[in-house]
Order: C-alpha cells, then sequence, then structure tokens
C-alpha cells in the first residue's frame, strides 16, 4: 500500500514572518545591484536600436515573463517610445500579422529556452525584425538568435524553494524600465509629452495646465470697473453654475480687480446704499492675485491653498483675463481646503483689500505670480 506524505501549513511568528519577508527583500535588492553593475555597451547599443526603430518595439514573454513584458510596453509607451505587447503563444495562431520589417522585438525569457518564445524566433527574423534578449543565459537559443543580449546573470529565487520567479521578474522589470527611461530622455521627452499621454486620472491633473483646468472667459462674469455695483450685477449674467467672483477690467481690457459674493455681503451688512451706485473700483479688491497662463495647475492650486482664496484669475501676457479658477472646480487637488465651514454666515472675501476690519494679505505683484 503506498501513502503520499502532504506537507500542511507551518505555523510561523512574527519574527520569523518578518524576517522572512526581509530576506527576500534583500536578495532582490542585492541581485538589482548585481544587475546594475553588469551593464556593459551591450545596454547602450540596445537602446541605440530601438532609439532608431523604424517600425514598433515588439515585447514578448511566456508566464511571469510575459506579465513582465506588459508592463514593460506600459512603460516603454507612456514615456514616448511606440510598443505592443505579442503573446508567443497566440502569435503563432495568427497575431504575428502585427510584426513589421524594421520592428524591433523585445524577447523576455529568463532561461532563454522557453518554448512557446523559441518558437517565434524564425518567423521574427524572416519577417526582418531586430532581436533583444533580456535572458540569465546568453548562450540559450534565445540567446543566440538575439542582436544584443542584455544578461541577468545568475540569479537565485528569492523563494526557499528557489523555483517561484521572483528575483528574475524584478530584475527583468528593472532593466525594462532602465531602458523605457534611458530612451525617454535620449529623445527629450518632456513633462508636456508625459501629459498629452496621462491626460486621465490624478497625475494628468497635476499635470495640466491652467487653461486646461480654468473656467473659459464666456463662463465667467467680467465687467467694466467703471460700471457701478447696481450696474454689474444686474447686467453681468452667465449660464450655468456661476463663479464666486466678479473679475473688472480697464478700457484696454486689462484685469484691475475682482468682486467676490462676500464683497456684496458686506455692502448689504455695513448699509450703506449709496455703495451700490458708485464704480465697483471704489469697492473691489485692486490688482487681484493671478497667474499666467501656461503654469501647471498644482503650483495654481498651492497657491489658493497658500492664501486662502477661493478663485484665481488665469491672464494672459498683456494682464487681460482668459478665465478664472475656482476652487470648487479644484477641491480634489487641495486637500487643505477640503474643510469648510459650517457655518450660515457669508465668508469673508476671497480676495480682500482689508476694508471693514479685514486684514489683507501682503501684496504680491502679479509678475511674480505668472510663469511664461
Amino acid at each position: 500500500m503506498s501513502s503520499s506524505v502532504a506537507s500542511g501549513p507551518l505555523a510561523q511568528t512574527d519574527f520569523e514572518q518578518l524576517k522572512l519577508a526581509r530576506d527576500v527583500i534583500r536578495a532582490e535588492a542585492d541581485a538589482l545591484t548585481q544587475l546594475a553593475n553588469r551593464l556593459d555597451d551591450r545596454f547602450c547599443r540596445a537602446v541605440e536600436l530601438i532609439a532608431d526603430c523604424r517600425g514598433t518595439v515588439i515585447v514578448s514573454g511566456m508566464g511571469k515573463a510575459g506579465l513582465i513584458g506588459r508592463k514593460t510596453v506600459a512603460t516603454l509607451a507612456s514615456t514616448g517610445t511606440p510598443a505592443h505587447f505579442l503573446h508567443p503563444a497566440e502569435a503563432i495562431h495568427g497575431d504575428l500579422g502585427r510584426v513589421r520589417s524594421g520592428d524591433v522585438a523585445l524577447m523576455l525569457s529568463q532561461s532563454g529556452e522557453t518554448e512557446e518564445v523559441v518558437r517565434l524566433l524564425p518567423s521574427l527574423k524572416e519577417m526582418g525584425a531586430t532581436i533583444i534578449a533580456i535572458t540569465a543565459r546568453p548562450e540559450s537559443t534565445l540567446g543566440r538568435a538575439a542582436v544584443v543580449v542584455l544578461e541577468l546573470g545568475p540569479l537565485r529565487e528569492a523563494c526557499s524553494l528557489g523555483l517561484a520567479p521572483s528575483t528574475s521578474t524584478t530584475a527583468m522589470i528593472a532593466l525594462g524600465d532602465a531602458l523605457a527611461l534611458v530612451l525617454s530622455q535620449q529623445q527629450g521627452f518632456a513633462a508636456e509629452d508625459f501629459a498629452r499621454f496621462h491626460p486621465g486620472g490624478s497625475l494628468g491633473r497635476k499635470l495640466t495646465k491652467v487653461e486646461e483646468a480654468m473656467r473659459p472667459l464666456a463662463e465667467c462674469r467680467v465687467a467694466p470697473d467703471t460700471d457701478t455695483v447696481r450696474q454689474v450685477f444686474l447686467e453681468v449674467h452667465r449660464p450655468g453654475r456661476r463663479t464666486g467672483a466678479i473679475m473688472l477690467v480697464d478700457s484696454l481690457g486689462r484685469l484691475t480687480g475682482l468682486f467676490t459674493d462676500s464683497d456684496l455681503a458686506r455692502l448689504f451688512e455695513v448699509a450703506d446704499d449709496r455703495s451700490f451706485d458708485q464704480p465697483i473700483r471704489e469697492v473691489m479688491t485692486a490688482a487681484p492675485i493671478s497667474v499666467r497662463r501656461g503654469i501647471r495647475l498644482p503650483e495654481a492650486v498651492k497657491l489658493l491653498a497658500d492664501r486662502k482664496i477661493s478663485e484665481l484669475p488665469v491672464v494672459d501676457e498683456d494682464n487681460q483675463p482668459l478665465g478664472l479658477l475656482d476652487i470648487t472646480d479644484l477641491i480634489d487637488l487641495a486637500p487643505a481646503m477640503k474643510a469648510t465651514s459650517t457655518s450660515t454666515q457669508p465668508a469673508p472675501s476671497t480676495q480682500s483689500d482689508g476694508r471693514d476690519g479685514v486684514e489683507a494679505p501682503p501684496t504680491i505683484p502679479i509678475s511674480n505670480l505668472r510663469a511664461s
């Protein structure tokens, strides 16, 4: 009678678990250090081949190496190098149609003998693709077929059995990142390019310029600074949700002041009816804080938070308003300003000039708050 022996779960103390976890991380860190020291002119040759590629970078790998390949494709593509992933098993069932002469094929295989990867090599060569290998064994089938081999070197997997891909996949992902980021810098990939490729999510918002996030002038309230307060509020209307401030301009259309709903509330509080029939420039906040188009949104949001203001005009080089940043549209980027008062009383002016006992913020020249 035969019997099979199955090992059950081992009881581990917290100390043992932490020791093992630290050993895994240190093993992978050591492997990365060795990989960094091993890089030579073959890496530079790989960068050159990809930079000169007339087609697309095709990345392929099987299993865990394939997952790393997909991540490498994402990093390449998002940093300016056109790339796509080719599943080696699906390639031989029609997906080889994606390959064109002039493409660079970046093939990932720890052993260099992965069957599905090896089967692709003759077809890739026949179709005119240049093969770059990432493998631990340059003498392998993959290594011999490649124009350039990026050698991972002798690696021991971090798991206790030395089997589960861990150290090897960490090395692969680091090498893929190195290729993508060196290429990105060499090609002059700038923050503007990164923003174009990442328009969505919080990352996209951080790279957005103020003119892309502001309420355009057509949705803002703008009035001559010579009109009376009464005229301004009777005549200046805009569809949709209004902003909490009116931008005031001179005869040349240049921004001269800002008048907020809080400023209006203060006029009601002091019950001075004569104020409603005097030019609004007499009660506006003169020379308000503004930013010039072209600066990044986080800079403007920081200014809103630091100065404790809720509206920020965006102007052009001639100080003519282009639009308005309203904190209610940007609250997700300004966590410091999320805590709002629950009071039902009118809030103090968001850009006050010190009237009615409200201390004005230190004057900041508009030119100092603009960036080309």
